[in-house]
């Protein structure tokens, strides 16, 4: 097994998941087996209980793991499916250590933070590393481990202390470290500074790890002299500094690290089993970041919820969305729309920020409810979905969105005024949408009805289905809190669950697209493979659903990529990609 840490200096969010996300799909490009981990210095056990606005959104796993944004990017970069394992935090070593100390598994020792906690970090990554995932169950040959956070933070320390003991443990030949740093360019002068990543370089240093490849995250390409500096100042060949500067988008990412020679140091330096040949995974990467330098047609989604300050809470929302828009051609224009600016209370309070929400919901060519919790702002949204319905605007509703466009429906169309879910209202005399009994409201973490489950589609004539690649029933992932029962007039339930208890998808006839879900389709949507739910919405909102329909379910030409980019697994090939198609 080789592993291939990746930290971080300067400051926090400085795409240290892009990077680890981009080398793992160049080493998967060539033809090996990749895996991933995340690890977060926090106490948390999980990202289940945090607000978007504190760390973006919650990513969900096949397993029901509520874990951090960066292992959606690393399932939608490598197309793998991790689980709960892959996302290692304070919390959860601590919480196995203790419960080990409390069984008496360390013999009446003093239990230390060296060597107890650093072991149990170094064998849990030995653990999951192992661990398949991708569909052929092979043995992942390469682990890429993300750790969180900035060196030289507190928390982050017996992280660090565990891996300087670990390269040891594992041999040099399998073992390195790619350091990714910040070179600021004031505008003042317009220089490129490199003493952050020197002292950060120098502090990574004294605490036992040495950097092979450091990599610059920079606004322009990095100039040869300040290449030369850091190197000589960082103690490393000019071949192992690596410039990533700010690129118009995440696709290219892949590219600029392979155009730097990253394949053959990591070949060389870890003696890993590559042939030189070209790859045809990054083929695909360039066609994706090609088509979308090169859009002009444009389409614009309002998005209607409660953390549109904040675009990394709904980070896969806009990922799905943006992944069905290059698969159509068209570029994406997200209007967030805070849903308690268009609750009529918003117009005496504060009118100038109504009369923008509304402006932007009413110019856009689509209405996108996600999911979230809790009371506020759920008026707008059903304001939201109400005008949509009405005015035969393409809308999808997720999660909450579905639950909310039951309530009003029963509101507007079947006349009971008070139609409500128990969660908001308890004492509704019209419960459309109920608590699950699964559902605890005293206990924050883990409560919820989470994970890759089975929808049955009712009937052959639901567009979504259609969408679905005629299946007969989908797996996707669930994240929410409770279910409904509702009986229809126009307005069908045409998925449930295994059992037959719980409504899943609800659609709207005689409406361009008024589609509801469940679960979370976002979280399996693929850049070559867009989330039926989100493709059909951007489909109906650049009046290209009915031509798609009537054609069996298939793209023109144009908007398809094209059979030489290959399969995204190491050893097939395909000659033809359809969209949208089922993984």
């Amino acid at each position: 097994m080789k592993y291939i840490l990746v930290t971080g200096g300067v400051i926090s969010g400085i795409g240290k998941g892009i990077i680890a996300s981009s080398v793992g799909t160049i080493l998967k490009s060539c033809g090996l087996h990749v895996t991933a981990i995340k690890i977060d210095p926090y106490i948390n056990i999980d990202a289940g209980t945090f607000s978007p606005y504190e760390h973006g959104e919650v990513f969900v796993l096949d397993d029901g793991g509520e874990v951090d944004l960066d292992l959606g990017n690393y399932e939608r970069f490598l197309d793998i499916r991790l689980t709960k394992d892959n996302n290692l935090t304070t919390g959860k070593i601590y919480q196995s250590v203790i419960t080990k100390e409390r069984r008496g598994d360390y013999l009446g020792k003093t239990v230390q933070v060296v060597p107890h906690i650093t072991d149990a970090i170094q064998e849990w990554v030995m653990r999951q590393a192992k661990v398949s995932v991708d569909d052929d169950g092979i043995e992942p040959e390469v682990c890429v481990i993300e750790l969180g956070g900035t060196v030289g933070d507190i928390e982050s320390m017996p992280f660090i202390e565990a891996f300087r003991q670990f390269q040891f443990k594992v041999k040099r030949e399998n073992f390195c470290n790619i350091h990714v740093s910040l070179v600021p360019q004031p505008n003042s002068t317009g220089e490129q500074k490199t003493k952050p990543t020197q002292n950060s370089v120098r502090e990574l240093r004294g605490l036992g790890l040495s950097p092979d490849l450091i990599v610059c995250r920079c606004s322009t390409p990095l100039e040869t002299a300040v290449k030369e500096k850091i190197s000589m100042f960082c103690h490393v060949e000019p071949e192992q500094v690596i410039c990533v500067h700010d690129v118009s988008s995440i696709y290219r990412v892949p590219l600029l690290l392979e155009d730097q020679g990253i394949v053959e140091y990591l070949c060389r330096r870890l003696d890993l089993p590559i042939e030189m040949r070209p790859r045809k995974m990054l083929t695909k990467w360039k066609e994706i970041s090609d088509r979308s330098d090169r859009l002009l047609e444009q389409t614009s989604i309002a998005l209607v919820g409660k953390y549109t300050k904040l675009s990394d809470s709904y980070a896969s929302v806009i990922k799905a969305l943006e992944h069905s828009a290059l698969a159509i051609n068209y570029k994406l224009e997200v209007k967030y729309i805070d849903s308690a600016d268009l609750e009529p209370a918003a117009l005496q309070d504060e009118p100038v920020k109504y009369h923008e929400a509304w402006q932007k919901l009413c110019s856009a060519d689509g209405v996108l409810v996600p999911g979230g919790f809790g009371v506020r702002g759920t008026e707008g949204k059903i304001q939201a979905i109400n005008w949509a319905r009405k005015q035969k605007k393409p809308f999808l509703g997720v999660c909450l969105g579905m639950q909310l466009a039951v309530c009003e429906y029963a509101r507007n169309v079947l006349g009971w005024e008070d139609a409500n879910s128990t969660e908001f209202d308890p004492e509704t005399k019209h419960p459309v949408v109920i608590e699950m009994p699964e559902h605890n409201p005293g206990q924050m973490g883990g409560t919820m009805r989470l994970g890759k489950r089975r929808t049955l589609f009712k009937n052959t004539t639901s567009v979504l289905r259609k969408l679905y690649g005629d299946a007969e029933y989908v797996d996707e992932r669930h994240r929410h809190r409770f279910e409904h029962h509702f009986e229809d007039r126009g307005f069908r339930f045409v998925g449930q669950d295994l059992e037959g208890e719980r409504m899943e998808i609800i659609e709207l006839e005689d409406h361009t697209y008024f589609v509801g879900v469940q679960y979370h389709p976002e979280f399996t949507s693929r850049p070559i493979k867009p989330s039926p739910p989100y493709f059909g919405l951007l489909l109906a909102a650049s009046g290209k659903l009915q031509n798609y329909l009537q054609k069996g379910c298939r793209l023109s030409p144009r908007d398809t990529y094209s059979d030489r980019s290959g399969s995204s697994s190491p050893d097939s090939e395909i000659s033809e990609i359809k969209f949208p198609s089922l993984s």
